[in-house]
C-alpha cells in the first residue's frame, strides 16, 4: 500500500540521516584563528568540509592585519590552514564565497587568488558588505570536497 512505501522510504530516510550525523566531525587547528563566536572552523560531513568564515586575524595574535592586501593574503592562509587540518587543501575547494566592504578590490582578490589556486578554479561569489567582524575588510568561506 501506499502507507507501506512511504513508510519504507521515511526508515530508509532515517537511517541515512543517522549514518550521515554518525560521520559528522569538527575541524580544528591552531594556524588558524580561534573562532570568536559560537561556531566551528570547519566541519565535517562525509567527504564534504563546511569551512566558516575566515577575516584577516593572525591565527597567534588574534589582531586583524592592517591593509587590504595584507587582509587578503592571510585570509586564504587561514582557510589554507582549515583545509589542510581537514585533510585536503586550498584546490578541494568546490565553492568559495568573499565577501568585501569595497568591491573596487576586487581586481587585488583575484591578483591574490591566482597565487593560490591553480585551474580547474572553485566556483565563486565575491558579494560587497556593509561591514564585517572586527572592522575586517575582506571575509572568506567555502565548501571543501574531499576525493576518496
Amino acid at each position: 500500500t501506499v502507507c507501506q512505501g512511504s513508510l519504507a522510504v521515511l526508515v530508509r530516510l532515517q537511517s541515512f540521516l543517522a549514518e550521515t550525523l554518525m560521520n559528522r566531525a569538527i575541524i580544528s587547528t591552531d594556524k588558524a584563528p580561534a573562532a570568536i563566536g559560537t561556531y566551528s572552523q570547519a566541519v565535517k560531513v562525509g567527504n564534504t568540509i563546511y569551512l566558516s568564515g575566515q577575516i584577516a586575524l593572525d591565527p597567534v595574535t588574534m589582531v586583524l592585519c592592517e591593509g587590504i592586501e595584507a587582509q587578503v593574503v592571510q585570509v586564504f592562509e587561514n582557510l589554507k590552514a582549515v583545509c589542510e587540518a581537514a585533510g585536503g587543501g586550498l584546490q578541494d575547494i568546490a565553492k568559495l564565497n568573499i565577501f568585501l566592504t569595497d568591491l573596487s578590490h576586487f581586481a587585488l582578490v583575484n591578483e591574490t587568488m591566482a597565487k593560490y589556486f591553480q585551474p580547474p578554479f572553485p566556483a565563486r561569489a565575491a558579494v560587497g558588505v556593509a561591514s564585517l567582524p572586527r572592522g575586517a575588510l575582506v571575509e572568506m568561506d567555502g565548501v571543501m570536497a574531499l576525493t576518496g
